[in-house]
C-alpha cells in the first residue's frame, strides 16, 4: 500500500494499515531521536513515546502537512520535553568498529572521533537550535518543512540554523577549513 493509502486506513481504523504505517517510519523516528537526545537509550524511549503518540493520534493528521512533517513534529517535541526532563549522555558504548583486512585502522578511528565529537557538539546546543541542526542536516528536511514541523517562522528557522553553525563552529575549532585534530 501507498502511505496515503496506510493513512486513510488506519484513520478508518484497520490497525494493520497502522501497524505497516508506524513500521515504515520507525527507523526514521528513531535517528531523528537518537541525533536530538545523542544517547541509545534515551532515543528509544522517544521513539517509543513518539510512536505511541503517532498511534493515538493518527486521526487527527490532516493531509494539509506532509506526513513526515507531522511525525517529526511530533517526534520533536517528545525529544525536546525528554531532554528537558533529564540532561543528555553520549554513549561510547554503541559505537561499532570493523577492522577487517580491507580497511584502514587510522582512518576507522579517526572517523569514530570525528562523529562522536560533532554529537558532542550538537548535544551542547540550545534546544531549539539542535531541533533546527538535526532536521536540516541530519534528516535532510528543507527550510520550510523545518518551520512547518516546529511551528516556526521561516525566518526564525533560518536565525536558527545561523547561530547553530556559528556555535558549532566555536565548538568544533580543529574542524575549520578542512583541519582535523591530531
Amino acid at each position: 500500500m501507498v502511505e496515503q493509502d496506510l493513512i486513510r486506513a488506519a484513520q478508518a481504523g484497520d490497525r494493520d494499515a497502522l501497524v505497516d504505517l508506524l513500521r515504515g517510519i520507525e527507523t526514521h523516528v528513531y535517528r531523528t531521536a537518537y541525533y536530538v537526545l545523542g544517547n541509545e537509550q534515551d532515543a528509544m524511549d522517544a521513539s517509543q513515546e513518539a510512536l505511541l503518540r503517532i498511534y493515538t493520534k493518527i486521526n487527527s493528521y490532516e493531509q494539509k502537512a506532509q506526513f513526515k512533517t507531522w511525525v517529526q513534529r511530533i517526534v520533536t517535541n517528545v525529544c525536546i520535553d525528554k531532554f528537558r526532563r533529564t540532561k543528555p549522555t553520549v554513549s561510547m558504548d554503541e559505537h561499532n568498529m570493523d577492522f577487517g583486512a580491507d580497511n584502514n585502522v587510522e582512518d576507522e578511528v579517526l572517523s569514530t572521533y570525528v562523529a562522536q565529537d560533532i554529537q558532542d557538539a550538537i548535544n551542547k546546543l540550545p534546544d531549539h537550535h539542535r531541533a533546527v541542526v538535526v532536521l536540516r542536516y541530519l534528516q535532510d528536511f528543507s527550510y520550510n518543512e523545518i518551520a512547518e514541523s516546529l511551528n516556526l517562522p521561516l525566518n526564525t528557522v533560518k536565525s536558527y540554523l545561523f547561530r547553530a553553525r556559528q556555535q558549532l563552529q566555536t565548538l568544533l575549532p580543529d574542524y575549520q577549513k578542512g583541519g582535523v585534530r591530531g
